[in-house]
C-alpha cells in the first residue's frame, strides 16, 4: 500500500494518520511461519522541520514452536514503528534500515511494516520472555515444574563427596 505523502513533504508541523494490514504469513523465520494472521500497523507521519517522521506500532499474534521447550504457542506481539522518509538518500553507503525514500511523493508502507516486523523479531522465538526449557537429562519440560532428577554434583567436589559417602 502507498501513502501519499506529498502535501505533507511542503508544509512543517503538519500531520497524517495510517493504518493498514499485512499479510506475512509466508515469511519464513527460523524454518516456521510465526505470522499467520494480518499484520496490522498505525501511527501518525509528522512533517518536523522539513523531516518527515513515522511514528506507531506494529502487533500481530505470533504462532510458533518455542526454541527452547519444543511446546507450540500463540502471543501477542507489539513493535514499535518508527521511521525517517526522504525523498533522497544523500549517499547509498550510509543507507540506514530505518530510512525509506520516498517515490513520487508515496510512502511504500508494505516495505516499511515488513521492515519493523522482521528487525523487531526476536532470533529466538520463545513461548515466553522467562520459559525455562527442558531437563538436559531426562527432557522434562521444566515449565510445568522441577523433574525427578538429582542435580549433577560440581566436579570441584567431588574429592569431598567421596569423603561423606565413606563416612556412611
Amino acid at each position: 500500500m502507498l501513502l501519499d505523502l506529498s502535501k505533507l513533504i511542503g508544509a512543517p508541523g503538519s500531520a497524517l494518520d495510517f493504518e493498514t494490514s499485512l499479510d506475512l504469513s509466508e515469511l519464513d523465520f527460523g524454518g516456521c511461519r510465526p505470522a499467520k494472521q494480518p499484520v496490522t500497523a498505525s501511527g501518525t507521519v509528522r512533517n518536523t522541520a522539513g523531516v518527515l517522521l513515522m511514528r506507531g506500532e506494529v502487533r500481530t499474534r505470533l504462532f510458533g514452536v518455542c526454541d527452547r521447550c519444543a511446546r507450540e504457542f500463540e502471543r501477542d506481539v507489539v513493535f514499535p514503528l518508527e521511521a525517517v522518509l526522504v525523498t533522497e538518500l544523500a549517499s547509498e553507503q550510509n543507507e540506514d534500515d530505518w530510512v525509506f525514500v520516498l517515490e513520487n511523493g508515496c510512502a511504500d508502507l508494505d516495505d516499511i511494516v515488513n521492515t519493523t516486523f522482521v528487525l523487531n523479531m526476536d532470533t529466538k522465538l520463545l513461548c515466553k520472555p522467562d520459559c525455562k526449557g527442558l531437563c538436559c537429562r531426562c527432557g522434562a519440560n521444566l515449565n510445568d515444574g522441577p523433574c525427578s532428577c538429582e542435580p549433577e554434583a560440581d566436579p570441584r567436589f567431588a574429592a569431598l563427596q567421596r569423603l561423606l559417602n565413606d563416612n556412611k
